[in-house]
Parts: structure tokens; C-alpha cells; sequence
């Protein structure tokens, strides 16, 4: 009898430092539950567990707004793919994307964070202070055009643009229920209507030591 040995197949990482690619290969090649998702986030991978129900609603809503509006050569999807940022050590799942439709033209298992035009991002409890802090600068320094954050806890959206070198030089906020105009490339108002908890649903508390500071 013949005993066939399947070779390892190798795992590819984003060019970076060293600790940033073990990082990844780690990533890459854990086995997360079902409903969760892994990410880099300081120097750390973090897991987190997936959007509440309800989120499905609120991300079909901003796919469908801005679909219209998306540059040529951009797609808008939200799939969960791994968006890295080898120069600032992060890789990042976006709950909804606007970015280069050739960046998906790999059989890598990340896509380059460079290519997005935009990220949007809903909060959770185990999220908070990274959406408002880490990602807010970090997806801004990385030349990210627009970085739409939906504070699911507060009931407001906020827009950033202007990217620069610390994070974004310009925002608004509005709360649920208003529009909210999204800057170029888009140009378009978003209706935020019904991105509320369901009725008779009441927000979670805010844990000790999460807000807006890190923002």
C-alpha cells in the first residue's frame, strides 16, 4: 500500500516587519468559531464575535445607497475579507467595503488595505474603542478616502474624510434617523432611517473604560 503525504500548502503574508508577517501567518491559519472574526489590531490578533441580527439590515441598507455611486473599477460588498495594513502592522474586516475590484484578483487570503475607497464599520461592545480610536486613524494615515462608522450604541452615524497623516482631518455626525451626506468620490446623502435596535430592544450598556476618547 502507497501512503500519499499532502504537502503543506504555504501560507502567504503581506510584506512588513517580521512580527507583523508571523502575525498573519498565525492568523491565516487559525480555525476561528463560526460567528466570530479575527483581526490585527496593535500588535495583537483579536477575536470578536460577528454583527447582531439586526446589523444585516442596517449593511444591506448602505450597499444599496451607495451602489450607485461607486467609482469605476470599485465594487461594494460585504463579504468577510481581511483588508492589511503591512506599514501601520493592522488587518482589518470591514462590515461593509467599497474598494478596487482588481484587488480581488489574487488567491491570497487578504486583500491590500490601499485598495479601499472606503470602510464602514458598525460598533459593538467588544469593538468600541477600536472603531472610534485605532481604526479611525489608522484606516485615515493609510489614505482610506472615507471611513463611515455607524456607533450602534449611541444611534449615530459620523463620517471622516480627509485623510491624513494622524487619522482624518474632517467629520460629521449625525444621529439615526437623519441623512448623512457621504464627501467624493461619492457625493451621495445616506439615509441613516431604521439603523436603530428594533423596537422594544434596548441598547447594552457601555462597558468601563470604552467611548469616543480614543477618537
Amino acid at each position: 500500500m502507497t501512503v500519499m503525504l499532502e504537502r503543506p500548502t504555504p501560507i502567504e503574508t503581506p510584506d512588513g516587519p517580521p512580527e507583523f508577517e508571523a502575525l498573519c501567518r498565525t492568523l491565516l491559519s487559525m480555525d476561528v468559531p463560526d460567528g466570530y472574526r479575527a483581526e490585527i489590531i496593535r500588535g495583537s490578533i483579536v477575536v470578536s464575535p460577528w454583527s447582531k441580527a439586526y446589523y444585516f439590515q442596517v449593511m444591506e441598507s448602505v450597499r444599496e445607497q451607495v451602489r450607485d455611486c461607486v467609482p469605476e473599477g470599485d465594487t461594494c460588498g460585504d463579504a468577510p475579507f481581511l483588508f492589511a495594513f503591512p506599514g501601520q502592522q493592522r488587518a482589518y474586516g470591514p462590515d461593509v467595503y467599497v474598494a478596487a475590484r482588481k484587488a480581488f484578483s489574487t488567491a491570497k487570503r487578504y486583500v491590500d488595505g490601499e485598495a479601499l475607497t472606503m470602510a464602514v464599520e458598525l460598533t459593538s461592545d467588544s469593538t468600541y474603542g477600536t472603531d472610534w480610536g485605532d481604526k479611525a486613524t489608522v484606516y485615515g494615515a493609510s489614505g482610506v478616502p472615507v471611513y463611515l462608522l455607524l456607533d450602534m450604541r449611541e444611534e449615530s452615524a459620523t463620517v471622516f474624510w480627509a485623510p491624513s497623516e494622524k487619522g482624518y482631518s474632517s467629520r460629521t455626525t449625525v444621529p439615526f434617523g437623519k441623512t448623512l451626506r457621504l464627501p467624493a468620490p461619492f457625493d451621495v446623502e445616506l439615509d441613516t432611517s431604521g439603523f436603530g435596535a428594533p423596537v422594544g430592544e434596548t441598547r447594552e450598556p457601555q462597558e468601563a473604560g470604552q467611548g469616543q476618547a480614543e477618537a
